[in-house]
């Protein structure tokens, strides 16, 4: 099971001189990590680096900021995936102090900057959510209401037309049942739209 964390916690290393801000927060996808990223640099526009590395499923990512290739942004990902954790953003701000610390030693420092900072960290399970979005005859509006609220999956948009059209995100683990008890409920009447459901 994946976990995410409670809340940011920050950590700090000097390491010859160099000084390493390391920071470690739960995110919700990647739209939102870019947008920390940009406040991080915000917060320090004198630091050498801004390092970072996202865990979130398929949209993962990492930047060494002009640290030498796969010496920052990756180890600091690696960190990450150890843990098993998902939807977790990873920073290193980095105050350069004058001495070369060579690949193996910024390896190093990266790593640990983030790995320091998880010690402190709470980690709480994560529930990963799929978005659905299906029409069904209005006859079945009420029943479906009650199955999502049942299922723990959360209400977005619905769409009054000639039939009812909702979306909805609900917890992965129950995704590919809900959709058949949705499929059988409306006898094959259910229409699902984007991404097959059988893909759930």
């Amino acid at each position: 099971m994946p976990y995410s964390l409670q809340a940011p916690v920050t950590s700090e290393l000097l390491i010859r001189k160099s000084r390493f801000l390391g920071r470690v927060e739960p995110v919700a996808d990647r739209a939102q990590a870019l947008q920390q990223v940009a406040t991080v640099r915000a917060a320090h526009p004198t630091a050498t680096h801004v390092c970072w590395a996202l865990m979130a499923g398929g949209h993962s990512a990492a930047n060494d900021d002009g640290e030498p290739g796969g010496t920052a942004g990756r180890p600091m990902l690696e960190v990450l995936r150890h843990q098993d954790l998902d939807g977790v953003l990873a920073t290193v701000v980095r105050y350069y102090g004058g001495i070369q610390l060579g690949a193996g030693g910024l390896v190093r420092a990266y790593t640990d900057s983030v790995a320091q900072a998880l010690l402190q960290a709470d980690k709480v399970p994560r529930t990963v959510f799929r978005t659905l979005t299906c029409t069904v005859p209005y006859a079945l509006e009420g029943w479906l209401r009650r199955e999502l609220t049942a299922q723990g999956a959360t209400l977005g948009t619905v769409d009054h037309g000639q039939a009812v059209t909702v979306e909805f995100a609900v917890p992965q683990t129950v995704a590919a049942a809900l959709v058949a008890r949705i499929d059988d409920a409306s006898q094959g009447q259910a229409l699902w739209h984007g991404p097959p459901a059988a893909g759930t």
